[in-house]
């Protein structure tokens, strides 16, 4: 059951990843994440109530809330690290964000056998290799670099918060709730503080809130299927181990570059068919073991 609930979550990422990708290049990305995630606390509240999940509420929310601050500030710290490009190196220098989980995994006495040891370093390699990275070019600039390291560290942060939020399903919808909550808070928040400063929270010449009402439909796929990601992270954490479920779950860059070839004709690299090839043998490899 771990893998298939990471492998679930690492689909769901990736296609949130490729609709929040898409969207940003016709909404300014604050509006994209508070939007989405708004959305995401309407069916969630609604899911909240009907389950009695307020019952569950307890010290674990906590993890949740920290789950909530820190997503945003990662999210917009990726976004604002792939600006400054370039994005080659910046997409899977943002996955090593997996040994956060992994990390915690092994200090709380987890001890993958060799089989799932090796699966890990295979999956970990085809990952950042699905994303494409640049052996040469332009110079990285070292605040993307920083950024992105940023980033990581939240995405990894997040997965192993909201594995420790709640113990039960209607606990997990009332933590996922909260998260969410917070999660427009924060980005609300900078929002705020970003059109004071001068930015635009709706498209220049994209027929403003006509443009976003238009994109609701996408912008509730994105909110959604990021909540159901972290939903099935955490049943695939509980199901354990979390070194496996952390890994197998990051295979997203693997499942945006395949949904960026179908839907908009991208050629995958040969560096990028190498990583999803390896990705593909790390997952056998973590199943077997």
């Amino acid at each position: 059951m771990t893998a298939l609930f990471a492998l679930a979550t690492s689909v769901l990422w990736g296609l949130a990843d490729f609709g929040g990708g898409l969207l940003t290049r016709r909404l300014p990305a604050l509006t994209v994440v508070v939007v989405s995630q708004a959305l995401a606390v309407a069916v969630l509240g609604a899911i909240v109530i009907a389950s009695g999940g307020w019952s569950e509420a307890g010290p674990r929310l906590w993890y949740a809330v920290a789950a909530g601050v820190v997503g945003p500030v990662a999210m917009l710290s990726f976004y604002k690290a792939l600006a400054l490009g370039p994005m080659g190196v910046v997409s899977p220098l943002g996955s090593i964000g997996v040994a956060v989980p992994v990390g915690v995994g092994l200090v709380l006495g987890e001890r993958p056998g060799l089989l799932q040891f090796a699966g890990i370093a295979v999956a970990v390699a085809g990952i950042v290799l699905a994303g494409g990275p640049e052996l040469r070019g332009a110079p990285v600039r070292r605040q993307a670099v920083l950024l992105t390291l940023v980033a990581a560290f939240g995405f990894g942060a997040v997965m192993a918060l909201i594995s420790e939020s709640s113990t039960t399903v209607t606990g997990l919808f009332l933590a996922l709730f909260v998260q969410r909550v917070a999660n427009v808070t924060v980005g609300g928040t900078a929002l705020y503080l970003s059109v004071r400063r001068g930015a635009r929270a709706l498209p220049e010449d994209g027929g403003g809130l006509r443009a976003v009402r238009a994109a609701l439909p996408a912008l509730a796929f994105v909110g959604l299927a990021d909540v159901a990601a972290n939903g099935t992270y955490a049943l695939a954490a509980w199901y354990g181990p979390v070194t496996v479920a952390a890994v197998l779950a990051s295979l997203y860059p693997v499942i945006t570059a395949v949904a960026a070839r179908g839907v908009l004709k991208e050629r995958l690299r040969a560096i990028q068919a190498a990583g999803a090839g390896l990705a593909l043998i790390g997952t056998v490899l973590l199943a077997a073991g």
